[in-house]
């Protein structure tokens, strides 16, 4: 089945650390590849998977599962931390919920986890309905392009296929229990207006997680792709601080090395 127009994989060897970035659902790497790219060009060997059943025609999404979504950011994880010394995760929306269970499974092999409108729970009111439902119809309609930006369009689908969405609803709930087990230091960046997932989904996020490293900016220009929108040059440079200070503190030499040896002497 031929690809839609930019939803390609996105790979580019650099250094020593790496970044995992984990795109949408229903969407494709096109919606982050901005994001990956602007990390590539800071020197940054980066990984930006194709999920299963997206990229081509929702038919092809209807027969997968979150476990098939969830194992294709495992294999690319397990192969940054073959080649790179330290290894961050990027997501948006739910990507953002594939990132924090890499972060709560992983531990220490994730040295921080930045995160874009990360979704949390499916809002819809027939979300309860979804394990008869999903049987009786279809499809419903799409969430791609909730973007603020004139003449920005995402490429995803135009239809949602319940079968899936029953099993995103699933891998939600199987996320939320294991956010306690995420540790690692957590950029968090959400935009007020959005369409999609809203701000609450970050909110509930930041209070289950274990981690004390924590940062929460507003995307007060975007909506939901933001990735995409009016502040994806902003998400870009925050995240590139994020590693680059991270990464410094953990190299010999660094802050986190420095504070204990003072506290030795």
């Amino acid at each position: 089945m031929p690809l839609l127009p930019g939803a390609e994989p996105f790979r580019r060897d650099g250094g020593e650390v790496g970044v995992l970035v984990c795109h949408g659902f229903t969407g494709s790497p096109q919606s982050v590849r901005p994001w990956a790219e602007h990390l590539a060009d800071q020197g940054l060997s980066v990984a930006l998977p194709l999920l299963p059943g997206h990229g081509t025609r929702w038919q092809d999404l209807q027969i997968t599962t979150w476990q098939d979504w969830y194992a294709e950011v495992d294999r690319e994880l397990r192969a940054l931390t073959e080649r790179c010394t330290k290894v961050f995760v990027c997501g948006l929306s739910m990507g953002g919920a594939l990132a924090l269970r890499l972060a709560a499974r992983h531990g220490t092999a994730i040295s921080g986890v930045a995160l874009v409108n990360p979704a949390n729970k499916v809002h819809d009111a027939a979300a309860g309905l979804l394990p008869v439902l999903r049987h009786l119809v279809r499809t419903t309609k799409g969430i791609a392009s909730d973007i603020a930006k004139p003449g920005a369009e995402e490429v995803g689908y135009d239809r949602v296929p319940l079968h899936a969405a029953y099993s995103l609803r699933r891998f939600f709930q199987q996320v939320d229990s294991e956010l306690p087990g995420v540790t690692q230091p957590l950029l968090v960046m959400t935009s007020p207006q959005d369409h999609v997932v809203p701000p609450a989904d970050s909110e509930r996020i930041l209070a289950r997680v274990s981690s004390t490293d924590v940062r929460h900016l507003l995307l007060e220009r975007s909506y939901h792709v933001a990735t995409l929108d009016h502040d994806a040059e902003k998400i870009g440079a925050e995240t590139v601080a994020f590693i680059t200070r991270l990464a410094a503190e953990a190299a010999p030499g660094g802050a986190a090395e420095e504070a204990a040896a003072r506290g030795g002497a």
